[in-house]
């Protein structure tokens, strides 16, 4: 029986420490004999002493045996009275008075040697440059090239995983043959852990190199793995205080008697454990080291979890610290849960989600606190601790793009997202474009009263000069809303409200067959209502979404004028690989109540453009009229201005329909498409005369979305339609 604690080390010998002592040697003419300790000076550290006797003997064996004291045979004798023993005799050097020693021959010898006592030339005068021997060039680092077998790991699964870990498969050649070796056992390691991840304990792998025969240089890398027995789970124990309901871990811990020791299982259903303990009512549960007790006879393994639940909790107050940005009473209104509730992890998480998706922290934890209160049910109640990091509150933002027929379009704006706590923002805004341009200010309060729901206010002025009409328009609108968002993507959205518009445009009078101005008062009580269930809110790639909106109005020029306007809007994205997505849209819009020539022509429906069928240029479907082109002179006869030129009038209804295939490979993707669609004066659309365009486009996509760029011509192009479309934006086309 063995209990499995996996530990891996490594066993770290010290390294001895080596000492080399030289000593000097006796200068010639010096006596042949070593100086007792009394009489040797001591070397400095680091010095270097001259040999000059090279490889001789320090004292000749005959001298040394003279000068050594003759000792009593008798092994039992006693010691000889040290004060006995006579001082070997130190003879001076000729020269001075003091003993000889080494470091004084040595700087005898330097004084007599001139070039010895020359100052050592400074290093810069060196020439490091190396030595060329005319003939002799570099060869060149021979290496080995191998290739490598797996034997065993098949049978049990492994060879792939082996393979996208293996030192040997990582690379196809080495400089030497130790190199091929060493990587050869670092797979044999990578082996038995494979197997031992799965239950293969007593698995071993062994690894070895041969030549290849008839190819120089070459080898082969042979790994091979024996798993030996699977272990298994013998047992099953949780040892942990009682739960409410009963068997609560078990129920979450999703392993089973008999099934094989995968490592990969085991940490997953420990996991499970881990997540799914908190989301019932034990919000400081924690799960501890397992134990795994293996029997080598029967290979079965008794498999033991310790498990710390603590309380089961409910739901309490809210607390916070740190730079509020909210007091709690506002921090309550974005909570799902009710005080009192079972405690769940899924809400505190949601509640965090909520205080992120404000865009008003620059970091913020919620975070469960024991309180000791109790709760209902024997509960015990858990207090939110929110931690709270002010985080900017002014944002600038820009967009830019591009489309035939309809030109620049630069947009920016400026928010103040808190300016009226909690979370009222004041939002000023700007659009400067070839064709449009205006201003507008917001006033937006988001969660106003209730989690999700946001109320905001606009009043804006713009100029819109299109072919189709000039319109200079003043607006007054509110609404209610329950809007998605890039870090909140909702299923069920929708809006309702009002607007007041104020609107001077030119329009062509079919009576009087030419463009007169006319100001026109609209009221409308718009309403939306939307399910998205695609994966992404910028850049879907399955699910679908369906969208309506209805917008009851009443116009008031030359008399008042009720009516209705309606759209029904339906996109589907289908992955068939995992780089390519088929995308559909299908668009239908109809005005009831009035008909078109008393209707704002900035109120009617139009094709054409990005955002509806490419290849056409903005507004460019539908009925048109034909006038007389300001721009020709009849007395330039080189003039190129057409006499006349058509304009679009706009329709009561009007469908469009797009396919397109997303094809996408790292940050780019390539997007061919084919839209079709047309504008009708009947209040229904007939479906029939249908144009179409075709295009391709590019994509590079951000982590903010795709930046898009479509080209597209319309399919049996009619005079003065355009023959190339152009069209840049942010997003995919829908």
């Amino acid at each position: 029986m063995m209990s499995l604690w996996l530990l891996a080390g490594a066993v770290s010998l010290p390294a001895l420490a080596h000492g080399q002592i030289n000593q000097p040697k006796p200068n010639q003419g010096a006596p042949s004999k070593l100086p007792d300790a009394s009489q040797r000076q001591p070397q400095q550290q680091g010095a270097v002493v001259a040999d000059p006797q090279g490889d001789a003997p320090i004292v000749p064996d005959a001298t040394f045996e003279k000068e050594v004291p003759q000792l009593s045979s008798d092994p039992n004798a006693p010691l000889e009275p040290i004060e006995d023993f006579a001082a070997p005799a130190t003879v001076a050097p000729a020269s001075a008075a003091q003993p000889s020693v080494a470091g004084d021959t040595v700087a005898a010898q330097v004084a007599q040697d001139g070039e010895l006592a020359k100052p050592l030339a400074p290093l810069s005068s060196f020439n490091v440059e190396p030595v060329e021997i005319a003939g002799v060039e570099d060869a060149p680092a021979s290496e080995i090239r191998y290739e490598t077998r797996i034997e065993g790991l098949d049978a049990i699964g492994l060879t792939d995983r082996f393979n996208a870990l293996s030192a040997l498969k990582d690379d196809k050649d080495a400089p030497n043959a130790v190199i091929v070796a060493a990587r050869a056992r670092e797979d044999e390691e990578l082996a038995k852990r494979l197997m031992r991840a799965i239950g293969y304990y007593d698995g071993t792998a062994t690894s070895t190199i041969e030549p290849l025969k008839d190819q120089q240089g070459r080898v082969r890398a042979i790994v091979t793995a024996i798993p030996g027995a699977q272990y298994k789970l013998g047992s099953i124990t949780v040892r942990a205080e009682p739960t409410v309901p009963q068997g609560l871990i078990e129920r979450e811990l999703p392993l089973k008697v008999g099934e094989p020791i995968d490592a990969e299982r085991i940490q997953g259903a420990e996991a499970n454990v881990s997540l799914k303990l908190p989301q019932q009512g034990y919000a400081f549960a924690e799960v501890g080291q397992r134990d795994i007790l293996l029997d080598d006879a029967t290979h079965l393994g008794d498999y033991t979890l310790p498990v710390t639940t603590g309380p089961r909790g409910s739901f309490g107050r809210i607390v916070t610290k740190g730079d509020p940005v909210f007091e709690t009473d506002h921090i309550e209104v974005l909570r799902r849960y009710r005080p009192g509730e079972l405690y769940d992890a899924r809400k505190v998480d949601d509640l965090r989600q909520a205080l992120v998706a404000t865009s008003l922290f620059q970091s913020v934890a919620v975070e469960p606190q024991r309180t000791g209160r109790a709760g209902p049910d024997g509960t015990e109640d858990v207090d939110l601790l929110i931690t709270q990091n002010k985080g900017p509150a002014r944002t600038l933002a820009g967009q830019i793009g591009y489309g035939t027929g309809e030109g620049f379009t630069l947009q920016g704006s400026w928010t103040h997202r808190n300016l009226f706590p909690p979370e009222g923002a004041l939002i000023a805004s700007g659009i400067a474009g070839t064709q449009q341009q205006g201003l507008g200010v917001t006033f937006r309060r988001s969660n106003a009263g209730k989690r999700d729901r946001t109320v905001s206010a606009t009043v804006s002025a713009n100029r819109q000069n299109y072919d189709a009409y000039e319109a200079f328009t003043g607006t007054l609108a509110g609404r209610i809303s329950y809007d998605s968002t890039p870090i909140w993507q909702k299923k069920w959205t929708y809006f309702y409200g009002f607007e007041l518009v104020g609107t001077n445009e030119d329009v062509y009078d079919f009576s009087l067959s030419d463009r007169v101005r006319r100001t026109y008062f609209i009221g409308a009580l718009p309403a939306y209502l939307g399910y998205d269930s695609s994966d992404d809110l910028l850049n879907p790639t399955k699910g679908f979404r369906v969208k309506l909106n209805l917008s009851p109005e009443a116009s008031m020029n030359r008399g008042t004028r009720p009516y209705v306007r309606g759209m029904l809007e339906g996109t589907a994205y289908y992955p068939v690989t995992s780089s390519i997505v088929i995308a559909g849209r299908a668009r239908v819009g109809a005005i009831g109540g009035i008909a078109r020539d008393d209707l704002a022509p900035s109120r009617r429906y139009y094709a054409g453009g990005g955002g509806s069928v490419r290849g056409f240029g903005f507004q460019e479907l539908g009925p048109k009229t034909e006038e007389p082109n300001p721009k020709f002179d009849p007395d330039d006869p080189e003039t190129k201005e057409p006499r006349t030129i058509f304009r679009p009038v706009g329709g009561r209804s009007f469908n469009e329909f797009a396919i397109e295939a997303r094809y996408r490979f790292g940050n780019f993707g390539i997007v061919p498409f084919l839209d079709a669609g047309q504008v009708y004066d009947s209040t229904l659309p007939k479906g029939s005369d249908l144009r179409f365009g075709a295009g391709i486009g590019g994509r590079f996509y951000t982590n903010f979305g795709p930046m898009r760029i479509d080209v597209a011509t319309p399919i049996a192009r009619k005079p003065g339609e355009s023959k190339i479309a152009l069209y840049l934006s942010i997003g995919q086309a829908f």
